[in-house]
């Protein structure tokens, strides 16, 4: 028996169970990937992780018939061990024997010998009969219901193409900072590699890179040729369209990819801020690693829902808000948001996105722009949120968003999930009069 192969399935385990008990899938597959040198392992720990949670509503209603008591509660360990063997063997189509045996091994590594022989039989029986199938729809999409109702409320005519980009696998997109030529170059190197890719007519900035590649082997990575950025992430720096000169606010920075963009384009002034200070070190790396000087940018630990400390500028010719949201736009690369977010979760992140615009305004300057985005695809935190603040405040007006940002939604523009390949994202534009 390959242990290497258990201890996989080991850290698999592991992870589906503490993300299933709250913990953020992103911090969790940083700790079991650790313990892992070889890429090819690091990849297949995180296909069976994020497979199984991808498709969580699928696998425990097919689980349930394997059964004759749930193990969720009494036994979550061997759950998720068996729901990482489902995987494996019915979404990964991994060679059977070498699957099951490993996932055995791995319950004897978890202490679950007494599991061993259940499991065992559980994953030879799912290969006979294979997985039960639902007729309702939230297990058959492995969406939470309550999310699944507002996709189709909000979006009846796409909901269907939303929940379907939602239980893909995302790309990789990456941003190259400087002129068309400096992608071009770079284009250029990952041709001479044998790398595949292609570029986006939406943003000049953006190559998809289509082989699966960790970024840190791409040519140019460690002298700062290149960033991580999904495409959609890339257009709200674009659409507030900064000049040389003026002063600028990044109200909710981290971790720091927009803020590059901003920085790209000479402000007089660049604040940027975050109410996490730990989440700070991760601006200046990556800075560091873009080769911005140290100092290029003020970076500050503070609620943007207060006015500026009297220390600091207190009027900006433009503002990015960028506002913590339900994060439903990137459930593709984020799986865990579809069964941590609650659909009361909105109402408090609408109040927090509310505090933030209003405080946003009161430090805009007249005449200055505002632009407010959400990697979120539901109204309540776009369109009708944006829709309320326009309404109660005379001062603002929308300005106008091309189609590069996705369909028109309210005042702003909406892309969906899978749309040129992007995540989900809105963008609305404000000027203060």
């Amino acid at each position: 028996m390959n242990s290497d192969g258990a201890q996989l399935r080991v850290s698999a385990a592991r992870a589906v169970h503490q993300v299933l008990q709250g913990r953020s899938l992103k911090t969790v597959l940083a700790q079991e990937r650790s313990a892992f040198a070889d890429g090819r392992d690091r990849a297949l720990l995180e296909a069976m992780t994020v497979g199984t949670l991808r498709h969580r509503r699928s696998l425990e209603f097919a689980l349930a018939r394997f059964l004759s008591k749930p193990l969720a509660q009494s036994e979550p360990l061997s759950h998720a061990l068996l729901l990482v063997g489902l995987t494996q063997l019915h979404l990964l189509l991994l060679a059977p024997h070498a699957a099951v045996s490993a996932t055995v091994e791995a319950a004897r590594l978890l202490g679950k010998d007494s599991h061993a022989g259940l499991i065992n039989a559980v994953l030879r029986r799912s290969q006979r009969e294979g997985l039960l199938a639902s007729d309702d729809i939230g297990i058959q999409e492995n969406h939470p219901d309550w999310l699944l109702a507002r996709l189709r409320a909000d979006w009846p005519e796409a909901w269907a193409d939303i929940v379907a980009a939602n239980n893909r696998v995302a790309p990789l997109w990456l941003r190259i900072p400087g002129e068309a030529a400096q992608r071009d170059a770079f284009a250029a190197a990952l041709q001479a590699q044998g790398i595949a890719h292609r570029g986006s007519d939406l943003a000049p900035q953006a190559i998809r890179i289509d082989d699966a590649i960790a970024p840190m082997q791409l040519p140019g990575w460690q002298n700062g040729r290149v960033a991580v950025q999904d495409l959609s992430a890339q257009l709200p720096a674009m659409a507030l369209a900064v000049k040389a000169g003026e002063t600028v606010w990044d109200m909710c920075a981290a971790p720091g990819g927009k803020s590059a963009q901003l920085l790209e384009a000479a402000p007089a002034m660049l604040l940027l801020t975050d109410n996490e200070s730990d989440r700070l070190p991760k601006i200046r790396e990556l800075f560091a690693r873009l080769g911005f000087a140290e100092g290029a940018a003020a970076l500050q630990a503070l609620d943007a829902t207060q006015p500026l400390p009297e220390t600091l500028p207190q009027a900006f010719d433009a503002i990015l808000l960028d506002a913590p949201c339900s994060a439903t736009g990137i459930i593709r690369r984020q799986p865990d948001v579809k069964w941590h977010r609650r659909e009361k979760d909105i109402g408090v992140l609408n109040t927090l996105q509310w505090r933030l615009l209003k405080n946003a305004w009161r430090h805009l300057r007249p005449g200055g722009r505002l632009l407010y985005s959400t990697c979120s695809v539901l109204k309540a935190e776009n369109e009708s949120l944006v829709g309320q603040f326009l309404t109660q405040h005379a001062d603002a007006r929308a300005l106008p968003l091309d189609e590069r940002f996705g369909r028109i939604s309210g005042a702003g523009r909406q892309r969906l999930p899978g749309e040129d390949d992007g995540d989900g994202f809105h963008y609305a534009l404000l000027h203060k009069v």
